[in-house]
């Protein structure tokens, strides 16, 4: 099947490999396909729906609806599309597919749908074996124009080895080219084939692990295949080094006056969301060290919260070590109270008199511990004198990229979706003379398209490294 122009409604249900619908929707963007997404309540625990909002530039079904949302959105979205993919169908959804329950938008969609099904279980190795998941995937195979995919053996997410691991979102892709034959045939592909084996399809971070698997980079060594199991990432235990590893700066800091007051700024976190989003989406491993903000994660980016710009300094350089990419997007407080009164300021009305000292260059710092092959990309915020300012900035700083922004049009920046930026690379040959740097003009643009190119940026530098 040729997915160039299909119409394609993708039904994320509450399993921790939600996270890889995000790179799925990417892929099928990528094949000429449009795509639509419906969530689950329990699927906005695992990735927030501004994520699939962002990537797939449409308003998500939820329960809770939205201010976009329509009456008859379960009526609507199935007969909008060509095909409904429920990715990934947990043992949840999958028993109210058989047993006609519809109480949420996933489950609601599958009802009303009469084109193609195609059902991507996800779950832990003994609920696949349960009698009643067993029952329930054999009934839903029988249902009409509807296909149950592979489930591959594998390790799973809680540590357990066995079967009910998701399909490899390159591997649905495969397995749609290939559903002209499955629906001629009225059978699964699992039944006819076994499980897909090779991808036609990869995000450029996997296409970028296949071209390096041989190779000796530092980031990326290996003393056997690509996809032997190493160490794991000392913080979270879950990554393995076949993954290309972000860290990312987000949110604001707070520099306390006295125990209830302190000196901060108006960041709301969206940008380092939509950067996160886009990483997880092109195949990465996600680490983020966060101030306060509003905004939400995906609940696969591991997240170490923090709050003053001492406390991030000292974690990111901590955590630097583990990742191939960092990317400073935190408003960080340039100064701080020297001294924080331990009980809070009596209200005198006579004047205050705060003395502050500068914090650490975040920034700076870690380029002076970056390792051969690491790419760090800083941002830079301006007001005025837009293009000397963030040259000048570069120039210091000795990063690879800076992301220059300007939160000054009406509607964008702090806590909007928009934001007028241009991305600065460094130049190859002398980074450190800022007349050499090429500045692009700055652009009115979405927040996740500023994530794409700093996504893009990243995967091209660790190509060339």
């Amino acid at each position: 099947m040729n997915l160039g122009g299909k119409k394609i409604l993708l039904g994320v249900s509450g399993g921790i490999a939600a996270y890889k619908s995000c790179e799925l929707l990417r892929l099928l963007q990528k094949k000429g396909a449009e795509v639509r997404v419906c969530m689950t309540e329990a699927a906005t625990q695992f990735v927030a729906p501004l994520t699939f909002a962002s990537l797939s530039k449409c308003p998500v079904y939820l329960k809770n609806g939205a201010v976009e949302a329509r009456p008859f959105q379960h009526i609507d979205f199935p007969r909008w599309a060509d095909m409904y993919l429920v990715v990934p169908a947990t043992a949840n959804v999958i028993g109210k597919f058989v047993y006609g329950i519809a109480d949420d938008p996933v489950s609601l969609c599958f009802m009303s749908c009469t084109g193609p099904r195609f059902i991507a279980p996800a779950m832990n190795v003994a609920m696949f074996n349960s009698p009643a998941v067993k029952r329930n995937l054999e009934t839903l195979r029988s249902f009409e124009n509807t296909f149950v995919m592979d489930s591959p053996a594998g390790e799973l997410a809680c540590g357990e080895v066995g079967k009910g691991r998701l399909m490899e979102p390159a591997e649905i892709v495969e397995y749609l080219e290939a559903s002209d034959a499955i629906l001629n045939e009225t059978v699964t592909l699992s039944e006819t084939k076994g499980p897909v084996k090779s991808c036609s399809a990869q995000s450029p971070a996997a296409q970028f692990l296949q071209e390096t698997a041989l190779q000796d980079l530092p980031a990326f060594a290996h003393s056997e295949a690509t996809s032997k199991r190493s160490e794991p990432i000392p913080q979270s235990g879950e990554a393995t080094p076949s993954v290309p590893r972000v860290l990312i700066t987000a949110g604001r800091t707070e520099e306390a006056i006295d125990p209830v007051r302190y000196i901060s700024n108006r960041s709301s976190g969206k940008t380092a969301v939509a950067i996160a989003a886009t990483f997880l989406a092109n195949g990465f491993d996600v680490s983020v060290v966060a101030g306060p903000m509003e905004a939400e994660f995906p609940g696969a980016v591991h997240v170490t919260k923090i709050r003053s710009a001492c406390d991030m300094h000292k974690a990111v350089l901590e955590q630097m070590k583990n990742a191939e990419v960092l990317v400073h997007c935190a408003a960080v407080a340039d100064y701080r109270p020297k001294v924080a009164a331990t009980e809070k300021i009596k209200d005198s009305r006579s004047q205050l008199v705060l003395e502050l000292e500068p914090n650490p260059n975040i920034l700076r710092d870690s380029v002076a511990q970056k390792r051969p092959g690491q790419v760090i990309i800083g941002f830079a915020l301006e007001t005025d004198h837009f293009k000397e300012h963030a040259a000048e900035k570069l120039k210091k700083s000795g990063a690879d990229a800076l992301l220059l922004n300007a939160p000054v049009a009406a509607n964008s920046g702090f806590g909007f979706d928009e934001v007028r930026y241009t991305l600065i690379r460094a130049n190859s040959r002398n980074a450190q003379n800022a007349a050499e740097v090429e500045i692009p003009e700055m652009k009115m643009g979405s927040k996740i398209d500023l994530a794409q190119e700093i996504v893009d940026f990243s995967i091209d530098k660790l190509k060339n490294v």
